[in-house]
């Protein structure tokens, strides 16, 4: 479908980058003819053996490494790593084709529509509806980011009223099962927040965190191997409370837990540096000593 045009022409300010459509439409083209010949007949073995089942685990791994390239700030890399994510794409949309699903053009025709679908006040109400738009919504957000979303809710809303799925059980099923644990809890608790179910405050999980902990140390503490599975549930549950108050704080529970990884990776590292001798060497106390000045040492330096 036409785009409807942007409402001024596009200009470059200071040190900023245009994108330049017809050379990204042009590299574009020719990737999806790379990737269809390294698919067909007397194409690349290896390219051809895949599937969707062998490809998906590193979709997960691109994904991962583009969220380095970010936290690094690393923008050369990034680049490098938002191809490789692109190519999972090139490579599932391919593969459908070869099996008769759908091509990379109706990939990018369901990108389109759902843009157009969902910013009405950008593209206009008449090309929203155009593109599949059923939503009530008003287009004159007047600038407002919280407006926008509620929009933009209002039509994905709409969207699954309206999807031939739309029979499903839950208000949950909407979240994939396939995406990372954290974020997966996250999103359990906003949906279940939009029907009511939620805590009033942050400050009402921080008991609920202490009886989710005592719950776990009872069964922890019985040391019988049988009890497993319960000690596992019981700390599913402490770490679903945790990422609960992470959202009610406003804080994204992924992002946090990297950050912590990246503070102990560091920490680590200064410990090693500091030791006289290998860790494996050191008391407890000693570990812990070298461990508390470390900390000290580097957030001295943030």
């Amino acid at each position: 479908m036409d785009v409807p045009p942007a409402s001024g022409p596009l200009e470059a300010s200071g040190t900023q980058t245009i994108t330049d459509p017809e050379r990204a439409a042009t590299l574009f083209k020719e990737s999806v003819a790379i990737m269809a010949r390294l698919r067909a007949p007397g194409g690349c073995p290896w390219d051809r053996e895949q599937s969707f089942d062998t490809i998906r685990k590193y979709t997960l791994e691109e994904a991962y490494e583009v969220f380095d390239a970010i936290e690094r700030r690393d923008f050369p890399h990034l680049a490098e790593e938002l191809g490789d994510l692109l190519l999972q794409v090139l490579f599932y949309a391919e593969m459908a084709a070869n099996e008769g699903h759908f091509t990379v053009a109706d990939v990018l025709d369901h990108l389109t529509r759902k843009l157009i679908r969902r910013h009405p006040h950008v593209f206009s109400e008449e090309a929203s509806r155009a593109a599949g738009n059923n939503a009530e919504v008003n287009a004159a957000v007047e600038g407002s980011s919280a407006a926008v979303l509620r929009n933009w809710d209002e039509i994905k809303a709409a969207e699954a009223l309206h999807a031939a799925d739309s029979r499903a059980a839950s208000r949950l099923d909407s979240v994939l099962r396939a995406i990372p644990a954290l974020a997966e809890a996250a999103k359990l608790g906003s949906k279940a927040a939009k029907a009511g179910f939620d805590w009033p405050d942050w400050r009402d999980l921080l008991p609920k965190i202490v009886e989710e902990t005592a719950e776990l140390e009872v069964e922890a503490a019985s040391g019988d191997p049988a009890r497993k599975p319960a000690v596992e549930a019981e700390l599913g549950d402490l770490l679903f409370t945790v990422v609960n108050l992470g959202r009610h704080l406003d804080v994204d529970a992924e992002m946090a837990l990297r950050g912590c990884n990246l503070r102990f990776r560091q920490r680590f590292r200064e410990m090693e540096l500091a030791a006289s001798r290998p860790l494996e060497e050191l008391s407890p106390p000693e570990l812990e000593a070298i461990w508390a000045a470390a900390k000290k040492k580097l957030a001295g330096q943030e």
